[in-house]
């Protein structure tokens, strides 16, 4: 999926659904990290952050207090419509979420502290254009080689014909090339369970998982074959495959 099709899927599937996972119910093995707790321990209480891809916002809230200021940012019209929402139930004083592309970061120079981005796509070099001196930038991905049985079960799916590692290889060299000159990346990999059906239907309609899940008509059969041979005590069992990369300027 390149950037245009990203883009026009996410904005589709922003104002149909709204990007709520909350209830979904799935199990999983404990990560190595957690994204925005990696945002929150590594700044400081007087840095200024701005938020890439923020969604509905919900991750930037909880971190909020702990900061001097917090912008999102997102490609979605409607996500940032339940993002100014959220904000408003917050009452949080020192957060502003603006529709706004990662390719045209409407700041000036050197204005932000930290820059995160969690599973959305940025451009380098416009982060490390509002980016301070010694500022940091950390990224959450999603790496090649996550829900492979699931991508595999259904012979497509996002990045399947890439070899794993590529996009992490990618983004740390983009990273290099615009400036950056301590670039560290990690990986983690671990089981997820399904506890229903719908759970993992839900999964496949509303992420780009696989391309038009439920237009070609082998899809559902796919899907009773990987269920019956992925179900265990705990749910039915895939993979999360993610990677972050913390650069500093």
């Amino acid at each position: 999926m390149d950037k245009c099709e990203y883009k026009k899927f996410y904005e589709t599937v922003g104002n149909l659904n709204g990007w709520d996972f909350s209830k979904l119910q799935v199990l999983s093995d404990e990560p190595k990290w957690d994204f925005y707790d990696e945002v929150k321990r590594r700044a400081q209480t007087t840095d200024i952050l701005l938020d890439i891809g923020t969604g509905g916002g919900e991750k930037i809230l909880t971190i909020a207090p702990s900061l001097e200021f917090t912008v999102g940012i997102d490609l979605s019209h409607a996500m940032i419509q339940v993002a100014k929402e959220n904000l408003k139930k917050s009452n949080l004083p020192n957060v502003r979420f603006l529709h706004m592309s990662s390719d045209k970061i409407e700041f000036p120079a050197n204005f932000f502290d930290v820059v995160s981005s969690r599973h959305a796509p940025f451009n380098a070099k416009e982060v490390a254009r509002v980016l301070k001196t010694d500022g940091l930038f950390l990224t959450q991905q999603v790496s090649e080689a996550d829900k492979l049985n699931i991508k595999t079960a259904f012979k497509r799916g996002q990045s399947f014909s890439e070899k794993d590692g590529v996009s992490k290889e990618r983004y740390v060299w983009e990273l290099k090339k615009a400036g950056f000159s301590n670039v560290q990346s990690f990986e983690n990999n671990v089981s997820e369970y399904y506890q229903r059906t719908e759970d993992l239907i839900f999964l496949l309609q509303h992420t780009p998982i696989i391309p038009n899940f439920g237009m070609e008509p082998e899809d559902y059969s796919r899907l009773t074959a990987f269920i019956e041979s992925n179900r265990t005590e705990k749910g039915i069992c895939t993979n999360s495959k993610r990677f972050l990369i913390i650069a500093k300027k």
